[in-house]
């Protein structure tokens, strides 16, 4: 407990005291088997703790009960049940979170909507689709093969969609694509006390412009001419309030999503420079150049090398880009050409680009194992990922002295960042036995958050606040920002039985 407190992380609940609330009464556990039924119902202390952490480094704080719910009517009668008895609620999805989302750190009931798996109202020709919490990513490009659109989303993990937009989720195509945000058309929503909301209207959505169609009917992409017409002006932007609500307003049973159209041809390859600057300035430069790039990766020398070696690829040991165009095939060519010349300005290597599917997959599946390619410099250590993202004009100045930064307090923490939209982390892996060690992490960390302030960014880019972040927030936000936050939660959740303890 002592660790936790020296890295400001939340979530370790030793005893019922902690969370002041006593056990769930035999009466109701009976009201919530009556909903779901017995075999959904789950009080056993290893389903609890599988439900009582996600893959950060807080503390496991089991919830009471899980629940499995398969159909919104039954999230419904399981919200009111819970309101009713003024039982916490928590929604859990795959548990890929990395700050502590999922943690029941008040105790009672977890949600675990992975049951409600339906893929529905899937429109090729308004580039939209409805999934339910149980859909992760991978499964619906999978449903979606054929069709000639595609998901791009992309954080790494496979995780639940609707967990994706819980938590404003990113990933490796956000700079062309765009993070999860603009690509949540409307949600369903639970309520916390089992209304149920559609926060676009039910039924509704924001249509895409038509573009331009080839001879087979399908939109051809080798420029950006499907662009969202979203003339739509009715009210609040409810949909935008629950993408990143990170569960703490209710629960989000349905995402409307919006599609895109797969790329023509698409072409990747790997870039090594001689410094982090020149890397980083690299990025800066594609990106005023107007380059259409898919993604751009970066990788410092110490990731570069431990990504290598995890996945047996023969990459140097020396800062690195990760670069992805997609277009037609005539476009392709003068892009390719123009991301050479940038490379070659800034002292970058030779590029080879790779266009098979299988060769760009072996590239990407060498970056999603980053975290563990990390966890590989140090066997029988942790780690920690921190995540912030900042005007991409500071990027290179915030990127180099937060390299320095690490230098300097002798830690293990290799750099990555999805940098075409300014976001970046840094592994730290460390021994949890050394208090001295994690001291340094610890105010790495805090430094790094501020730092990231100042340049006029944020906090958390991707992983949301959680448990870890709500100071960040607060010196990110202001008072009045997040007494603003604290009333809006008030209005939809004057009990705070949603997610207790997370974001606020």
């Amino acid at each position: 407990m002592a660790l936790r407190r020296v890295l400001g992380l939340g979530g370790c609940r030793l005893s019922r005291s902690f969370c002041s609330k006593p056990p769930l009464p035999p009466e109701f556990l009976e009201g919530l088997r009556a909903v779901v039924g017995g075999p959904n119902v789950s009080t056993a202390m290893a389903v609890r703790e599988q439900h009582g952490h996600d893959e950060s480094m807080h503390t496991c704080a089991p919830p009471d009960a899980v629940v499995w719910p398969q159909s919104v009517g039954q999230v419904q009668e399981l919200a009111e049940l819970c309101h009713r008895h003024r039982v916490p609620m928590v929604p859990f999805g795959t548990g890929t979170g990395l700050e502590g989302g999922v943690n029941a750190v008040q105790g009672g009931v977890s949600f675990d909507l992975s049951r409600m798996d339906a893929i529905t109202e899937l429109s090729l020709e308004d580039f939209s689709v409805m999934v339910e919490p149980g859909v992760t990513r991978k499964a619906l490009n999978n449903h979606l093969r054929g069709t000639g659109l595609w998901f791009p989303v992309d954080p790494g993990a496979d995780a639940s969609l609707c967990g994706m937009a819980a938590t404003g989720a990113s990933g490796t195509n956000a700079v062309r694509y765009g993070t999860m945000r603009p690509n949540v058309l409307n949600l369903r929503v639970v309520l916390p006390d089992g209304r149920l909301l559609h926060t676009a209207g039910p039924g509704r959505q924001a249509r895409w412009a038509p573009g331009h169609r080839d001879g087979t009917g399908r939109c051809r992409v080798g420029s950006r001419s499907l662009v969202p017409c979203r003339k739509r002006a009715a009210g609040y932007d409810l949909t935008s309030l629950f993408v990143g609500s990170e569960g703490t307003l209710g629960f989000l049973t349905q995402a409307t999503l919006r599609l895109h159209p797969l790329p023509e041809t698409a072409a990747a390859t790997i870039a090594t420079f001689p410094s982090v600057r020149a890397a980083v300035a690299c990025t800066v430069q594609v990106l005023q150049a107007a380059v259409p790039v898919a993604r751009i990766e970066f990788l410092d020398e110490v990731m570069a090398n431990a990504c290598g070696r995890f996945s047996g690829v023969d990459l140097p040991a020396a800062p690195t880009l990760l670069l992805e165009l997609h277009g037609s095939r005539h476009g392709l060519t003068e892009q390719q050409q123009q991301t050479e010349e940038i490379v070659r300005l800034n002292g970058g290597s030779e590029l080879s680009w790779a266009e098979g599917p299988e060769d760009r997959g072996r590239l990407w599946a060498m970056r999603h194992s980053a975290w563990y390619a990390s966890l590989a410099l140090r066997p029988g250590c942790q780690g920690y990922s921190t995540d912030v993202c900042v005007p991409i004009s500071r990027l290179p100045d915030v990127v180099v002295e937060t390299k320095q930064d690490l230098q300097d307090s002798g830690l293990t923490g290799p750099m990555v960042g999805h940098v075409g939209d300014g976001n970046f982390h840094c592994l730290l892996v460390f021994n949890t036995q050394d208090p001295a060690e994690a001291q340094r992490v610890h105010a790495f960390t805090q430094r790094l958050g501020r730092r990231a302030l100042a340049a006029g960014g944020t906090c958390t880019g991707e992983h949301g606040v959680g448990l870890g972040k709500r100071a960040l927030l607060l010196e990110e936000l202001g008072q009045e920002g997040l007494d603003t936050l604290r009333c809006i939660k008030a209005a939809l959740d004057p009990h705070n039985l949603m997610n207790p303890g997370k974001v606020l």
